[in-house]
């Protein structure tokens, strides 16, 4: 009986270590997820998630501004601690813990308005030897196919990669793409802050579709801070407030 009360003063401790450090986590402009709002508030689908999360957990947090593929690096290297709106994938796995999923994602290729007929293409490998080059942003997950087929350089010739949307659509406007690869909300969101309702449309081109995670560094975070985590998105789940506030960004994200 001893022993179980000093393990659990010891647990009791252990968390309550976890809870008073600090946490770092990144964003990146991405509507309409994390950006500033008109007031210079930063706002958005995964911010205040993340805020709803971490509030429930009691955990203490700071934000910086980073580069998606430089945040995926300081979490490898533990220069930061924690990441949202990630995708899972094999290799990121060997660095990071990831947290229950939050929410859900879907990634899909949009063209010009009118131009999906004309752009033949069923699956993700239909363009090895097409005329067809379509645009993705770096650092970016776009599912297992999309990883297996980037590895081949018959594929990667018809892929182009740029730092955000805003060169992608600029690069189709221009005739210099084909299309591109992006989540339809972030494309929703980019065409109503841009007026841009008639230039693009969704190709029926399956991507992917995949739930999104918080990742912990496995540098400076351990098992318990990603319990703390786990146990507030089940809580936020089950009394509805992740589905909320999901609803609440999908009705009015362009009011910003």
């Amino acid at each position: 009986m001893i022993r179980v009360f000093f393990s659990f003063i010891i647990l009791l401790l252990c968390m309550g270590q976890a809870s008073s450090k600090v946490l770092s986590v990144g964003w990146e402009l991405w509507y309409p997820y994390q950006y500033h709002n008109k007031e210079r508030q930063l706002v958005g689908l995964d911010i205040e998630s993340f805020k709803a999360i971490m509030a429930e957990a009691k955990l203490p947090y700071t934000t910086a501004e980073i580069p998606w593929k430089t945040h995926l690096h300081y979490l490898k290297t533990g220069k930061m601690d924690m990441a949202m709106g990630a995708s899972w994938s094999s290799e990121r796995e060997n660095y990071a813990y990831f947290t229950q999923p939050y929410r859900h994602e879907t990634v899909k290729l949009f063209v010009k308005k009118g131009l999906s007929a004309n752009i033949k293409l069923n699956t993700l490998s239909d363009l090895i030897g097409s005329k067809y080059i379509l645009g993705v942003e770096s650092g970016y997950y776009y599912g297992d196919t999309y990883q297996e087929l980037i590895k081949k350089p018959s594929f990667r010739a018809n892929i182009s990669e740029v730092i955000d949307l805003e060169q992608n659509v600029t690069l189709v406007l221009d005739g210099h793409l084909d299309g591109f690869l992006v989540d339809p909300n972030t494309m929703q969101s980019f065409v109503e802050k841009y007026h841009m309702q008639d230039e693009f449309e969704q190709h029926p081109l399956e991507i992917y579709s995949a739930d999104i995670f918080i990742m912990l560094s496995k540098q400076t975070l351990d098992k318990d801070v990603l319990s703390l985590i786990d146990t507030a998105i089940t809580t936020l789940k089950d009394n509805g407030e992740l589905a909320r506030i999901n609803q609440r960004w999908k009705a009015s994200h362009n009011s910003d």
